[in-house]
């Protein structure tokens, strides 16, 4: 994925296979940022993207658990989502600061809930309700 673009996903499985050809260019220590309002797929383009890394179980939000780990080769991942974060010291019990450290795979819901708690992503991806379907916009500073 080069610098900046613009792409329309008429549906959910437009949405699964952006999510797969993210995961293509991937080098396994990457902070990706999910951003969009309820609804918009997040979570799908999510689905696509950790199971075209070899997750093989079902992939699920982590809207109530925070992170769901996913233990794959060649890449780790950490499926964060901080929808239910009201206030981003919260995310100091959880082991945030570890889990970033790591070299792995970190995909963000909401990162705008951890206000002052995440260094820039080296990609975001921002979904709008656009037509029937949805358009995604997505930058890279890698």
């Amino acid at each position: 994925m080069s610098d900046a673009q613009s792409r329309y996903l008429p549906d959910e499985a437009a949405t699964l296979a952006f999510g797969e050809e993210l995961a293509g260019t991937l080098r396994g220590d990457e902070l990706i940022f999910l951003v969009g309002d309820i609804g918009m797929g997040k979570t799908t383009l999510a689905r696509g993207l950790i199971g075209a890394l070899g997750c093989t179980g079902r992939v699920k939000s982590p809207t109530y658990t925070l992170v769901e780990p996913y233990v794959m080769k060649p890449f780790n991942l950490y499926h964060f989502d901080f929808y239910r974060i009201e206030n981003p010291d919260e995310l100091d019990f959880i082991g945030l600061d570890e889990m970033l450290e790591e070299s792995a795979i970190k995909l963000i819901e909401w990162p705008e809930r951890a206000s002052g708690k995440l260094p820039p992503a080296d990609i975001v991806i921002n979904i709008t309700e656009s037509q029937a379907g949805r358009t995604v916009e997505y930058s890279s500073s890698r």
